[in-house]
Parts: structure tokens; C-alpha cells; sequence
């Protein structure tokens, strides 16, 4: 008789244990053992380590797989289990570590293999083999491809976030804080009677009373500096969209700015000698143009399509010098200045911070984070059995990102989400600027450093977006390069794994819809390749997703800086804004707040995230892994050292890139 020692391994979160019945069979390249009932009467306690024996007739060879099934307690109690792992010893000595990590639902298998790294052409054993196979095919049925819209990134073939498997859906921790959180964020304003209001504003002062009491800095700086044309220039370098904004050498024909319209701005320079100096700068928000406002508590709202010309001056300060609210120039259509009346220059900002909020929240957040990382995730869960070295590296970033997609398309871009309700975006025009933003994709974009040379943003000073996000992507590279290289040891190692192959086929035809024009490419054939593309994919899914949500609230809270809607067309002339002008085209009340509780909420802390590098499951049972995360903890410990001592002599500190601010994966 053979005996095998299990060691089950209950996780520590809350509600990990279960007293649904537990069954577990080995799998071997000789044998199988039997179906066994681990807990019996006992269940399996919260962080528990429960050891039990496996009587076998003869030894069942290399074990290539563990099996664990649930079933309800007498058919009817039942509850999820958090497994973190399982641990075999072996008649032959040997110790064999089978990581879980997962929740098992009631009437649910797994089928675990060993922890150890291995590529599909490294597995010569036919069973291991097969187990392999089989092992993908299970995933592909649960994982999924569906088109949500034609010309758009294709999604998780789910509709809602409970129908998803257990071990991709919130823990019951998050869950719980994010309802709570959402449901007390709208009860406050159910209760203060603002929710539902359609007046308008009586004064700027009026809307201080929404802010919430426990406001920080940041969103006290903005709404006292919002309007100076000083903070509307950091923005394009260190706000919610540090996207936009690129070098202007030559001045698009449609923006007929000249010299002695920006003569006071330049202090006497011209434009083509600060155009030679690399001074001037543009935002082009083109992708809006000819979109339709939305239709906003029963009444119209106006999109425009600026061109925002800026000057970077002698003290590195950059200013807005001239703003033209539509694409097309005429008389109807003027240049707004510095110099013009307060009124007529701060309602053409406003119409800049509307255009900014369309294009933020839907090309560069919600596509190019969100939507990107569920592409990701669903090809690597598809394609990428968990023994793979990528799916091992990449498990950490792709936490929680289906649920958080799905309820986004149900609450946010739904027919009744807040965005459809509460945009001018919304509606119609926020399906077309997303085919438009999915189809002028490029890979290039996608990688910070090709992204900052591509714009000309080398050497433009206080860009601290560009300053940490470059110290970040570097780190991030290192650490890829040294853990890839280990796996992948010559380009013929990569070349023939077809589990990769298939991977980032799959991310080029569903996720980028074979777009050759992307850049993105559609097999790799070199180590270098696959770093930078994994690279892109990490920083995507944890830094970029973190410049662009954390400080939503932040820069949004105070709604005249970053306004959802506006319920009047743009001036067709000069002289005619008044302040009660303002109030009228900002959103109405209701519109506001709404959008505010939506800010706040997507910017709140939870008990359950896990910072870059921080990383709750231990996936790895090698040496040099191992030691390559701790070199990659260790540089981003230095990295947010550095960022926190140069933000104490900021006026404005920039912590968005922190290491310390940064999450894993898009999981809010």
C-alpha cells in the first residue's frame, strides 16, 4: 500500500472556510487515485492547514495533476472555499506544491497542476501532456470572446459580474465595501435633495456645500486655482490626461493663430522662433469633432473639438495662448486669447476641461486601460495554463478586471449608466468616439517611452508624469527581462511555444481586430519582442490605469475643472460671456453630483488591493523568481523614496505614480 500525505491549505481572507464537502483525486502517469472526501464532518476552518492520508494500491508515477470538487453538506449547505494550495508528499519523498488560489463553488472542479514553472514544449511526459491540453480546453469553455460592438475591442462573454467563475469574481471583501461604498456615496445625495435637481448653479461658491467634508489638498488646491491659466497648463502635463499634449513645430491649417494675436504671450518673440526653440506645444481633440452632445435631463448638451496652442515659457511654466473651440475655422468659430475679456477666455477653457473629460474617460481610460486589460486577461486566461511562466507573471495584473468591466458596461456606458445619463459623451456619440479611438491605436502608444519621443516631450520641464512614469516602465522592464530570459533562454524557446503564440494571436485579432496599421504584432519571434510587449502589458494594466483613475476625484471634485456636460452651444463671438453666461452652459445640479459620486467612487481605497510588487499569492516555488521579485519589491521601494522626497518641495505634489499609489491590475 502507497501513502500519500495531502496538506490542504485554507486561505486567510474572510470567508475562506467552507463546510461544503470537499473531494480530492490524484493523477498520475501510472495511476489515479480514488475520489476521497477530505473534511467529513469537520469543514475547513478560515487559514487552516489540515493534513490527511491517500491510501493507493501502487504508486501512481509522476503526479501531473490534483483535482478538488465540491459538494454541497447533505445536499444542501453549501458555501465557496478559498483554497490556496495543496501540498503532496509522496511515498518516493518527494514534495510536490499544487497552488490554488481560487474560490471552489458548490458543484465546481479544479484541476490543479505543479507549481513549477514549465513551457508546453518542456512537458515530453504525453500525460502531462494531455492533462495540459486538457487543462486549456476547460479554460477556453469558461473564458470566452463575445463582440460587444463592432469596431471596438471584444469583451468577456458575461453578462453580469455573479455569472463569471469564482476565481475571477471580487473577493466577498470587496465586493461588500464597493456596494456599501456606492451605496452611501448616492444616499448622501439622495438625502441632501441634489440628486435630482435640474436648476442651475447661483454661484461658483454654491457648489463648495457638495464637496464632501473629508476633501484632501490636492482638491482644495484646484478649486482655488482652476481658472488660472498657469494650473490649465500643468494639467496637460500632470493631470488626469497627461496624453494630449505633444510638440508643435508647425501649425495645423485649420488653427490660423498669428503672431500678433499671441504677441503679449510671447513677450515680443514670434512663433515660428519658439517653435524653433521646441517652446510651443498642441492639443488637438480632433476625435471629437462632429460628435453630437447628449441629451442630459431632457435637455441638449454641446461637444466641441478644440485646438489648444501652449507656450512653455522661461520658467518653465506652461500656458495656454490661444483656443479655438471647433475644427473648422470662420467668423463664427474665433480664436479665444489671454487677452480677451475674463469671461470670454474662462468659458473657453471650460469648453477645453468638457472636451478633456470625453476624451479622458473614454479613448485613454476606458479604452486604453480598461478595455485593453480585459483583452489581456481573457487571452491569457484562455491561453495560458497556470504551470506557463507568463501566466505566473501576469496572474497579479489581471486580478478582479473582468467583474470591474462588467459592471462598468452595466452601470457606467449602459443606456441607464451614469455616463449615458449624466455626459454630453454619452449615448451615440461614446460609441463612435470609441471605434474612433479603437481604430488610431498603435502599439506605440501604448509604450511610454516611444509615446513621450513620438510627442516631443523629452526635455518639456515639471512633467512628472513623464519623470516617474519612465523610472517605472524602466523598473518594470528589468524585472521582465531577467524573469522571461530565465524561461525563455534563446529566441527558438519562444518561437516554438505555442501556448505564446496563441496568446498574443489572440490579443492582435480580438482585442486590436487585426489592425496591421496598430504596430501590435501578431506572433513574436525574439525575447526582446516579448519583453517589451509584456512590459507594455504591466504597465497598462497597474501605472497607466493609476495616472489616469486615481485622481479623478481629485481633479473632478470640483466640477467647473473638469465638467461632464455643457448645456450651451460654444460662443459664436467675442464679448458676449458674462459670468451668469457661465453658470448656464456648467451642468445643472443633479448632473454634478451624480458625476461627482461617480468620481469619488471610482478613486476610494479598498481593504483588498494589493500595490505593484505586492503580491498575495505565492506563485512561485524557484529560486530565481523568487529572487526577482524581491530585487523588483527592492527598486520600487527606491522609486517611491524618490518621488516622495521631491514631492516635499512641490506645491502641488505629483503622487499618482508612487509605487506605493500604484495597483496590480485595473480592479476599480
Amino acid at each position: 500500500m502507497m501513502i500519500y500525505t495531502v496538506t490542504a491549505h485554507t486561505g486567510k481572507r474572510l470567508l475562506a472556510g467552507t463546510t461544503s464537502l470537499i473531494y480530492i483525486q490524484l493523477r498520475g502517469t501510472e495511476a489515479e487515485s480514488k475520489e476521497q472526501n477530505l473534511n467529513h464532518l469537520q469543514g475547513f476552518r478560515q487559514g487552516s492547514e489540515r493534513a490527511f492520508k491517500i491510501h493507493c494500491k501502487a504508486s501512481l508515477g509522476e503526479l501531473v495533476s490534483v483535482e478538488i470538487y465540491s459538494k454541497p453538506f447533505m445536499g444542501l449547505l453549501h458555501n465557496q472555499w478559498f483554497c490556496d494550495k495543496i501540498l503532496v508528499n509522496t511515498p518516493e519523498g518527494d514534495e510536490i506544491l499544487f497552488l490554488c488560489y481560487s474560490w471552489l463553488d458548490s458543484n465546481e472542479r479544479l484541476i490543479l497542476t505543479p507549481a513549477k514553472a514549465s513551457l508546453v514544449f518542456q512537458d515530453i511526459n504525453p500525460i502531462a501532456q494531455r492533462q495540459r491540453t486538457r487543462q486549456l480546453e476547460e479554460q477556453q469553455k469558461l473564458f470566452r470572446w463575445r463582440v460587444y460592438a463592432e469596431g471596438m475591442p471584444q469583451v468577456i462573454d458575461y453578462d453580469t459580474a455573479l455569472a463569471l467563475p469564482a476565481e475571477v469574481r471580487f473577493s466577498f471583501t470587496k465586493e461588500t465595501e464597493f456596494n456599501f461604498n456606492a451605496g452611501k456615496q448616492l444616499a448622501a445625495l439622495k438625502l441632501t435633495g441634489l440628486a435630482d435637481s435640474r436648476r442651475s448653479w447661483e454661484s461658483m461658491s454654491q457648489l463648495e456645500v457638495i464637496l464632501c467634508e473629508n476633501r484632501g489638498k490636492t482638491i482644495e488646491y484646484i478649486q482655488e486655482h482652476w481658472d488660472e491659466d498657469e494650473f490649465f497648463g500643468y494639467q496637460f502635463l500632470n493631470g488626469l490626461n497627461p496624453m494630449m499634449i505633444q510638440r508643435c513645430s508647425k501649425l495645423p491649417e485649420n488653427f490660423p493663430v498669428t503672431d500678433d494675436m499671441v504677441k503679449d504671450s510671447l513677450r515680443g518673440s514670434s512663433l515660428k522662433q519658439e517653435m524653433k526653440k521646441g517652446n510651443i506645444f498642441l492639443s488637438d481633440y480632433k476625435m471629437l469633432d462632429g460628435l453630437v452632445g447628449n441629451v442630459v435631463n431632457d435637455r441638449q448638451q454641446y461637444l466641441t473639438a478644440p485646438l489648444v496652442l501652449l507656450y512653455s515659457n522661461p520658467h518653465g511654466m506652461m500656458l495656454p495662448i490661444a483656443i479655438q473651440l471647433r475644427q473648422k475655422p470662420s467668423k463664427e468659430n474665433p480664436i479665444f486669447l489671454p487677452t480677451d475679456s475674463k469671461a470670454d477666455w474662462k468659458l473657453a477653457k471650460i469648453f477645453v476641461r468638457n472636451a478633456e473629460f470625453a476624451v479622458h474617460e473614454v479613448d485613454f481610460h476606458l479604452l486604453r486601460t480598461h478595455l485593453l486589460a480585459e483583452v489581456f486577461t481573457v487571452a491569457t486566461l484562455r491561453n495560458l495554463p497556470p504551470p506557463h511562466p507568463l501566466y505566473k507573471l501576469l496572474f497579479p495584473h489581471i486580478r478582479y478586471t473582468l467583474q470591474i468591466n462588467i459592471m462598468a458596461r452595466n452601470r457606467l456606458i449602459s443606456k441607464d449608466g451614469v455616463i449615458s445619463m449624466y455626459a454630453g459623451v454619452g449615448g451615440e456619440s461614446l460609441a463612435t468616439l470609441l471605434k474612433r479611438a479603437t481604430a488610431s491605436l498603435t502599439y506605440s502608444a501604448l509604450c511610454l517611452p516611444d509615446n513621450i519621443s513620438e510627442r516631443g516631450l523629452e526635455n518639456v520641464p515639471h512633467y512628472y508624469y513623464r519623470d516617474d512614469g519612465m523610472k517605472l516602465w524602466n523598473i518594470i522592464n528589468k524585472f521582465v527581462a531577467a524573469f522571461l530570459s530565465h524561461y525563455y533562454q534563446c529566441d527558438a524557446h519562444m518561437q516554438k511555444d505555442t501556448e505564446l503564440q496563441q496568446w498574443i494571436s489572440e490579443i492582435f485579432t480580438n482585442g486590436f481586430l487585426g489592425r496591421d496599421g496598430s504596430g501590435i504584432p501578431s506572433s513574436l519571434q525574439t525575447v526582446t519582442e516579448l519583453v517589451k510587449f509584456v512590459t507594455m502589458v504591466i504597465f497598462t494594466a497597474s501605472a497607466q490605469h493609476a495616472a489616469l483613475n486615481n485622481g479623478q476625484f481629485d481633479f473632478g471634485g470640483w466640477m467647473p475643472n473638469f465638467p461632464s456636460a455643457l448645456r450651451k452651444p460654444p460662443p459664436k463671438e467675442k464679448g458676449q460671456t458674462t459670468e451668469d453666461t457661465i453658470l448656464e452652459t456648467l451642468p445643472d445640479v443633479s448632473t454634478t453630483v451624480n458625476i461627482m459620486a461617480v468620481l469619488r467612487l471610482l478613486t476610494q481605497d479598498s481593504a483588498d488591493q494589493y500595490p505593484l510588487g505586492h503580491f498575495p499569492e505565492n506563485l512561485h516555488d524557484e529560486e530565481v523568481p523568487c529572487k526577482l521579485i524581491e530585487e523588483f519589491q527592492k527598486d520600487l521601494r527606491k522609486l517611491s523614496d524618490l518621488i516622495e522626497e521631491r514631492n516635499k518641495n512641490l506645491e502641488l505634489p505629483y503622487t499618482y505614480l508612487n509605487p506605493k499609489n500604484v495597483d496590480n491590475s485595473v480592479a476599480i
